[in-house]
């Protein structure tokens, strides 16, 4: 593996929120290797890099060389790669401009996306829509939802709308992580903790790092709070920030 290959698959399990791996020495011949060795178990809490060629497909740390939207789509096919196909009705990958300046990066779907197979459709979605729309307008900017890109850390929904969970976000991450490089936008928003602890490994509060540009290979990140908590009428003062925020980063993508 030469050195590009090894940093950008390191940069992937990194991104992942693996901090600890294991480096295995070189392994002996066959024939020398003794027999407790050849079954020895690896330490309790230590992953090890896996090489590529012991990488199952769900684990492939970068896309390929000519890698677009429609590969993505292509690779993820009918995906029965963890627990959320069992229930779901249709995979939602993604909708918007394939080149926009914006990302926004939901959770996951809900019972209407799940439904029509689109990001962000149903009431999260319309308020969403009122805010790229309402912003830009007051901003005196030419911007509307059809003019960024929508998707979500998980592309089908987890039961009950249930947070996904650890190991359905690694696996559904790396396509995430392929539209976004595909993409390669201005700015992405992060819409609540969970696509932000997905894009930035952070475990703070999404009150606690929102307003504020973080970073996430080389493209500038805003988390804010997702629009279904805006939709409790308790939080007048979180629509103000979060209105705040859309407009920082409506500036940063499209000025």
């Amino acid at each position: 593996m030469d050195r590009e290959t090894l940093r950008r698959q390191l940069e992937f399990y990194r991104d992942l929120g693996i901090r600890e791996l294991r480096v295995e020495p070189r392994a002996q011949p066959a024939q020398a290797l003794p027999r407790a060795a050849a079954q020895a178990e690896p330490q309790p809490g230590v992953r090890p890099i896996p090489s590529p060629n012991q990488m199952t497909p769900s684990l492939i740390p970068m896309g390929p060389d000519n890698d677009s939207l429609e590969v993505i789509r292509q690779d993820i096919g009918d995906c029965k790669r963890c627990r959320l196909c069992e229930a779901r009705n249709r995979i939602v990958f993604g909708s918007g401009n394939e080149q926009a300046r914006l990302v926004f990066v939901g959770e996951g779907p809900g019972a209407d996306e799940d439904a029509q197979g689109l990001p962000f459709v149903g009431r999260a979605g319309q308020l969403l829509t009122q805010m790229i729309d309402g912003t830009a307008a007051k901003e005196g900017m030419a911007i509307r939802r059809g003019d960024v890109y929508i998707c979500n850390v998980v592309k089908c929904r987890p039961p009950e709308n249930r947070t996904p969970l650890p190991d359905e976000m690694e696996i559904c991450g790396q396509f995430l992580f392929r539209q976004l490089t595909v993409i390669q936008p201005k700015a992405i928003i992060c819409l609540g903790a969970t696509a932000a602890k997905a894009l930035l490994g952070v475990k703070e509060g999404i009150t606690k790092i929102r307003g504020r540009w973080h970073n996430w290979r080389d493209i500038q990140v805003m988390p804010t709070y997702h629009p279904s908590y805006l939709l409790r009428p308790y939080n007048q003062n979180a629509k103000r920030e979060a209105w705040e925020d859309l407009k920082k980063a409506l500036h940063y993508a499209y000025d």
